[in-house]
């Protein structure tokens, strides 16, 4: 038989038991730290809770591929992207608005400063584009432009024609575009003509496919653009409308046929790989967040971009780390 006591005691249990068992549930270690959601790690693999990206057009397509081949595996993870320009994505990821910040350029002693950390999670370029109506387009192909040309057009302002540059006597004047936002793409062309964004003359234009399709459109104008936004990873071949200008990288007048490496996209690709293409405008592309994330799903996240994640790159029109650099970005996961 039991006693009162004995049955006080048990009533006692259970209520410490249902106590430890609430406590427990409020601190599991949480995946979706900083977009608020509740969530956290499940036994074995499963990943559950949210990933919030925003930032460089340049990586948008990538990180999208990324994403959908990531929660195959883990379909409880949520990932929002969006795309705003590579400011927005380190403005984004030093408030703690997003977890990642998207960036496409160098990055700065300033944003070292107010606590940035990154890991390079792939390769791309910045070419000059111009319409597949431009009427020296033939002299263009066969000569290219040398870097201080393109410095005259986008730097000094002194070169205004079409015949000037081309080496002929075309009169059109030179309508030059460039990025109304504050993005990778123009301070990664600007770096390699010896500037920075703002120095860049030209009408602005918001984002990558606003600049592409308002170069396509104008006979007369020139622009630049991240490959992914000149050449499709389905065909391999530029956008309908749209050609880029070779750069003349020995100056010799003319494009080499080691120069000539821009029908297709993996051309340029390989040609971006194997350090041909200038450094800038190739350049590496990052992921950036407000100090080491702690997020087990942005950590689960990058570990696999930087591992299985790397498979993927060259389908989606990107340049794959090599393998010292993954080793490098990988220990700064640890």
């Amino acid at each position: 038989m039991i006693t009162l006591y004995e049955k006080h005691s048990l009533s006692l249990l259970r209520v410490v038991l249902v106590m430890i068992i609430v406590v427990g549930l409020f601190v599991l270690p949480s995946c979706a730290k900083k977009s608020g959601e509740a969530g956290g790690q499940s036994a074995g693999n499963e990943l559950k809770g949210t990933i919030t990206i925003s930032g460089a057009f340049a990586l948008y397509p990538m990180t999208v591929k990324w994403s959908e081949e990531f929660r195959k595996l883990y379909p409880d993870v949520r990932i929002d992207i969006s795309a705003g320009g590579a400011g927005k994505g380190m403005a984004d990821a030093l408030s703690g608005t997003v977890d990642l910040g998207m960036f496409s350029r160098a990055i700065m002693q300033e944003e070292i400063n107010q606590g940035v950390w990154w890991v390079a999670v792939t390769k791309d370029a910045v070419l000059a584009t111009i319409s597949a109506q431009n009427p020296v387009l033939e002299e263009l192909r066969t000569k290219g432009l040398k870097r201080a040309q393109f410095v005259d057009i986008y730097i000094n302002g002194t070169s205004s024609t079409w015949g000037e540059v081309a080496g002929c006597a075309d009169k059109h004047e030179i309508n030059v575009y460039t990025r109304s936002d504050a993005c990778g793409a123009a301070g990664t062309w600007a770096l390699y003509l010896g500037g920075s964004q703002e120095d860049l003359k030209g009408i602005g234009i918001f984002g990558d496919p606003g600049l592409a399709e308002a170069v396509k459109k104008d006979p007369y104008g020139i622009g630049f653009n991240n490959t992914i936004y000149i050449y499709s990873s389905r065909t391999n071949l530029k956008y309908n409308g749209l050609e880029v200008i070779p750069i003349d990288i020995n100056e010799n007048g003319k494009i080499d046929d080691d120069e000539n490496f821009y029908d297709q996209m993996q051309q340029v690709m390989d040609a971006i790989a194997r350090g041909i293409y200038p450094s800038p405008p190739a350049r590496e592309l990052y992921l950036v967040s407000k100090g080491k994330p702690e997020n087990p799903c942005v950590l689960a996240f990058l570990k696999w971009i930087l591992s299985e994640g790397q498979k993927y790159v060259s389908v989606a029109g990107y340049v794959p780390l090599d393998q010292e650099v993954i080793k490098s970005e990988t220990a700064k996961l640890q």
